[in-house]
């Protein structure tokens, strides 16, 4: 069933093959664009014919991001909005918002530590795209995920405005990850392998369904669980390899880019297009939870399920169900307490 997966050889040649007569004139936020995700992320967007005006929001630099990007010759109009009195501006009108803001995480860093920094920051940003954009995507980055796609949610329940197909976290790059490790382990083409990843997005709640990957593949038991390990720290591999400068935003930047040019693409008519990711969910007992989803002009138009498991990945499943659910409550925690 995952064959049908929507997978662009790059992040731009997806949006290129557009006839002129699918572009759209879509509003797209990028919040927390003056970054190491925001920032070539939105240089990703900027390329997008499907995207009219690119607004970009942070609380320091973005006249100067948004000036540089201006210069590209694309269509996409670009604004910079630094601040909050300028955050209002930066939302109304907008189609998607995508939430990369918040700081990154740092060699001993626990996530505990992140959460408490970013859930506040989510929270801010939350609470101004109800206000200004309600109908909006909205796509969240921010770390934590388990946690902060429910405080979010949170959020919007509060203003009365909260539709669970337009809310999404964004586990894509998960799914790039896998797709690599195993297309270097096996000699394939990386941009005709794709591997569904489910769950959540983080440590040992990222669970890999290496059994449905397009081509097929096999593993040895041990080889299996290393590149399973491989995938679920990867984030960690590469916090260690940057020694405190910073964490995974280069790719994050490509997964996230990948994921709002196929939200764009579905939004714009694109039948057919398809993407795990983070949503309210009754697949498991968990609240919410990562599967391939069916995306549509209205967002969530069809949650695909996790398909048939290997006892290897339910096994996984069952792993992850107790640490996604208190990633969960402590996300919702946070919303009801402040």
């Amino acid at each position: 069933m995952f064959s049908r997966i929507f997978k662009p050889t790059t992040v731009c040649v997806a949006v290129r093959s557009f006839s002129s007569s699918s572009r759209a004139n879509k509003k797209v936020a990028v919040l927390g664009a003056s970054g190491g995700i925001g920032q070539p992320m939105s240089l990703l967007l900027k390329e997008s014919p499907l995207i009219s005006h690119l607004s970009l929001y942070d609380i320091v630099h973005t006249p100067g991001v948004a000036a540089d990007l201006s210069h590209i010759e694309t269509p996409a109009k670009v604004t910079g909005h630094k601040g909050p009195e300028e955050l209002g501006d930066a939302l109304t009108g907008c189609d998607v918002v995508v939430i990369p803001a918040g700081v990154p995480r740092k060699p001993g860093m626990t996530r505990q530590d992140l959460f408490n920094t970013n859930a506040s920051i989510v929270q801010t940003l939350a609470e101004a795209s109800a206000t200004h954009c309600p109908k909006a995507m909205i796509c969240i980055i921010a770390n934590p995920v388990n946690s902060t796609v429910p405080i979010t949610a949170e959020v919007f329940k509060k203003a009365g405005v909260f539709d669970p197909k337009r809310l999404f976290g964004v586990t894509t790059l998960d799914i790039v990850r896998a797709n690599t490790f195993i297309a270097q382990a096996k000699g394939l083409d990386v941009s005709k392998t794709s591997c569904p990843v489910i769950g959540g997005h983080s440590g040992i709640t990222i669970v890999p369904l290496v059994s449905q990957c397009t081509p097929k593949v096999s593993f040895g038991d041990e080889e299996l669980a290393k590149l399973t390990k491989r995938i679920q720290e990867a984030g960690t591999e590469v916090v260690q390899a940057k020694a405190g400068a910073g964490s995974a935003t280069l790719s994050m930047a490509f997964a996230g880019a990948r994921f709002t040019f196929s939200l764009l693409a579905a939004m714009s008519g694109k039948e057919g297009v398809v993407e795990c990711g983070f949503v309210e969910s009754d697949i498991t007992e968990a609240k919410y939870f990562s599967t391939p989803l069916l995306l549509g002009p209205n967002g969530l138009e069809r949650n695909l399920g996790m398909g048939e498991l290997s006892a290897f990945e339910k096994k996984l499943v069952e792993e992850a169900l107790p640490e996604l659910k208190a990633n969960i409550k402590a996300g919702e925690d946070f919303a009801a307490a402040n």
